[in-house]
């Protein structure tokens, strides 16, 4: 499935060039390639606004029900590609959302809004990695650090407490210290989120070890978002 992915991949990415843009692949895609992961689900980023992608994809059956958001996604052959339109983005008064989102051109100002440097990671049409964060080192020292101040990450947005401990389970990584201490602090803002956002997010651990999910959930005091999916 991943290498049929990326060759579609290239292919939108060979229009997008054409066309005068690019197409790079971000994130957890980017992390689990390197990790030689299977995975079914593409995540892209390019400097294109929603409207442009719409036109430079018209071939395509797009899905723009989230466009206002800068995400236009599509489905080839069930492999689902989600592109997003670089950004950065300003407040989170409710713990989860950004107040504010604003378009931008480049990957550097891109990656200052993104979680994990595991997951800050981009690669091009030809396969070439951008590493702006150190992301390469922490996954080669399987290690779960933020980007930019781990209190402030985990603040912006509480739902990052549950993927930091889900990365840790499913990778058998460890979490940096920082990034621990800014968890404790911030345990308490989980109550203000959507519980079935929750739920979802722990439904995506793929650890089969009850007893290893436990005791990472345990060690700060949460083992009862555990209890609403058992």
């Amino acid at each position: 499935m991943t290498s049929e992915g990326i060759i579609i991949y290239k292919k939108l990415a060979t229009i997008f060039k054409e066309n005068g843009s690019s197409l790079y692949l971000v994130g957890g895609t980017v992390r689990d390639i390197l990790l030689e992961r299977d995975f079914s689900d593409f995540d892209l980023v390019t400097p294109s606004i929603p409207e442009q992608v719409c036109e430079i994809l018209k071939g395509y059956k797009l899905n723009t029900s989230f466009k206002k958001y800068g995400v236009i996604s599509l489905k080839e052959n069930d492999i689902h590609f989600q592109i997003t339109t670089l950004r950065k983005e300003k407040g989170y008064s409710d713990s989860r959302h950004p107040n504010e989102i604003e378009y931008v051109k480049t990957l550097k100002e891109d990656v200052k809004r993104r979680d994990f440097t595991i997951n800050g990671l981009y690669m091009d049409s030809d396969m070439n990695l951008v590493d702006l964060v150190n992301g390469v080192n922490d996954l080669n020292n399987h290690l779960i650090k933020t980007i930019g101040c781990p209190y402030k990450r985990i603040k912006e947005d509480a739902l990052r407490i549950i993927r930091a401990l889900r990365f840790e389970i499913d990778l058998d990584f460890t979490l940096d210290d920082k990034l621990i201490k800014a968890i404790r602090k911030n345990v308490p803002t989980l109550s203000s989120l959507n519980p079935e956002k929750i739920k979802m997010e722990i439904k995506k651990i793929k650890s089969s070890d009850k007893e290893k999910i436990y005791s990472a959930f345990n060690y700060f005091g949460i083992t009862n978002y555990l209890e609403s999916i058992e």
